[in-house]
Order: structure tokens, then sequence, then C-alpha cells
């Protein structure tokens, strides 16, 4: 036996050695972040689903919510994606199957994309773009085509309305939006969202020349655009006073309303997982993003400690969202155009006028 081995041990001596895996090259670093964000999408629309959507709306209205599903009702929301991936995948007769098929996905790449450039850390960010802020508000413009696709291809009045209301909303309330950080990268100087962080790090206000205040988040000179922002991301979440969408009392349930199983849990992540960016998005923007006074610039530490600021204050912007969401009635659609067109935008020109003016001035 030893002897007809013998060849074949020879031959595998001569190998070369196996080249250990660089697991630090661009290739692997990128394949570990985007692991890292698919985790975070599921996992943020969790967290706020079960904390906000659950919990303290029940609470604010003298309510226990869930309670069986795990300690405190905690396992709840994992309960019910369970139940949706066990629902039947069904195609309306008359819809168009691929198109149908296809709505919930695109609505979670514009999803995914906003994470590429959300900063957790000096270098906890998958892609820092010079461009970063540019980029997301561009991506977040993909879901109204998701949405589009969802309407028309259901073969239901209902879901076209809400599809068209839908992409009307989404179109004025970008605006504002974009005109709401117009200020902050005029006060910043950079377009890069780990730039606008530092830039906040590094921000002092001089109170009448007598004293200084340093490490000054931009919420307080640009108020008026962090207001306007948030405004803007109730409408582009359609959540409540801006539901007219997915109005349950007109609508059924919008352009969702032939969705059933899987992907109807796709477009519920899809929600949950940008109110969890757009939290993320405005608290870099105006909060000083993962940055807190005493941290370093560029340590390791801040690359664990960041993402725990940034969580923080993410759940504080997300509060305020959800709560204005639990708390105003649903606005007319006539109300709701008049208000991006006639009131925000004329506010978001003057606020970038103003802080052009201080920025030259002071």
């Amino acid at each position: 036996m030893s002897a007809l081995l013998a060849p074949a041990l020879a031959a595998l001596a001569v190998l070369p050695p196996v080249a250990a895996v660089d697991v630090t090259t661009y290739g692997w670093v990128t394949a570990l972040k985007v692991a890292i964000v698919l985790g975070v999408i599921p996992a943020g629309a969790l967290i706020l689903g079960y904390v906000f959507l659950l919990k303290m709306m029940s609470h604010m209205q003298s309510r226990l919510g869930p309670m069986e599903a795990g300690p405190h009702g905690v396992l709840q929301l994992v309960a019910d994606g369970v139940k949706f991936l066990q629902k039947e995948d069904i195609f309306p007769s008359r819809a168009d199957r691929r198109v149908f098929a296809a709505a919930p996905l695109v609505v979670l790449m514009s999803t995914f994309l906003l994470y590429v450039v959300i900063p957790a850390g000096p270098r906890a960010v998958v892609e820092d773009l010079d461009t970063g802020i540019f980029f997301a508000l561009a991506v977040s413009s993909i879901s109204v085509i998701g949405v589009l696709m969802a309407g028309w291809a259901s073969a239901n009045k209902y879901a076209l309305i809400g599809a068209l209301r839908a992409a009307g909303q989404l179109i004025a309330y970008e605006l504002p939006m974009v005109l709401a950080v117009v200020g902050v990268v005029i006060q910043a100087g950079t377009m890069s969202l780990s730039g606008i962080v530092v830039a906040q790090a590094n921000y002092e206000v001089s109170v009448f020349g007598l004293f200084e205040i340093p490490k000054v988040p931009y919420v307080f000179p640009q108020i008026v655009g962090f207001l306007l922002f948030m405004i803007a991301a109730q409408a582009e979440l359609s959540q409540a006073p801006f539901d007219m969408p997915v109005a349950e009392s007109e609508l059924v349930a919008g352009y969702m309303t032939e969705y059933s199983g899987f992907r109807f849990l796709f477009f519920f992540m899809g929600e949950f997982g940008s109110a969890f960016a757009l939290a993320a998005i405005a608290a870099t923007l105006f909060l000083g993003g993962w940055y807190v006074p005493g941290m370093s610039m560029d340590a390791v530490a801040s690359d664990i400690i960041g993402p725990l600021v940034l969580g923080g204050k993410i759940m504080l912007v997300a509060f305020f969202i959800f709560w204005v969401r639990f708390t105003y009635p649903r606005l007319r659609e006539d109300q709701l155009q008049s208000m991006a067109w006639k009131v925000l935008i004329p506010i978001s020109l003057v606020n970038i006028a103003v802080t052009g003016v201080a920025k030259v001035v002071f």
C-alpha cells in the first residue's frame, strides 16, 4: 500500500504552498461592510418597530401593547416576520407579474444604498464619498420608482391612486429636503458626511465677540434647516400626517393593497429601514453624527464607540418622527402639496440666503 501511495505523496510534496487569505484587501473589507449593512437594515427596522410602533405608542395611549411573544413582547415583530414568510405569495390575475415581483426589491434597494455613505466612526463607513449627502438624497428617490411599479403592476385602482399620490408627495418634499441640506453644506464647506462630522467637531460659535463656545453641532445655527429636514423626512416616509398614499380609510393600503407574504414584509423593512437611515442622516448633519466632545477623530476606539453614539442620536431623532406620527391627523392632499410648495420651499430658500450671508460676513 505504501508503495502505491508514494508517487502521490511525492507529487503533493512538490506542490506550491497554499497562499493565506488576506482579509485586509479591498474586496474582503467591502464584502464585510456590505454584510454589516444587510444586517443593519432589518435590525434597524425591528428596533424602531418594537420601541416606537409597538411600545412607545402603547404607553402614550395608556395601554400595554403586545405582551405575549417574548419578555414584554420583545419578539412580536419577529413572530410577525415568520408569519409573513409562511404566507402564500399571491399575484393578482391581471397583474404584470415581473414588475409586481420586482417593485418591493427596488424599494428595498433604495434603502440599502442610503446606508453606504452613513459614517458610524472615522473608518466605519462603507464608502466615504466626497459627494456623500448628494448620493444619499439621490438614491432615496429610487423608492419612487418602486412605488409606481407596485401601483401600476397591481391592476388595482386603489393601488394605482396610492402610487400616484406617493409619487407626487415624494417629488414635492424632495425639494425642501435638498434645500434644507444646502444650508449645512454651505456651513461645513463639504458634501462628505464624514467631512460634515469633522466640521461640527471643529465648529465654534462666538457670543457677541466676548467668548466662544466650541464644538457646537449644526442643529443650533441651522435650527430652521433641521426642522425643514424633519418635516420633509416625515413626508418621504409617508408617515402621518403625510400618509395619504396609504390612507386606509380611503385606499385600503394604497400601493401595497395587493401584496402579501414576504413581499409585503419587504415594504415594511423598506419603510422602517429608511426611517432608521434618515434619522442617521439627520443626526449626522445636525447633531454631530458619531462624534461627541472628548472623542478622538482618528482613534480606533472611536470606531467602536462611534456606532453607539450615533445609535443614541438616531433613537432621539426617531422619537420625534414617531411622536409626530402618533399625534397629528392626516392632511388633505391639497393641504399636503400647499405646505411643500407655498411654505417649506420659500422658507428653505430664505434659510440658504441667510446662511450664505452669515458665512461670508462672520
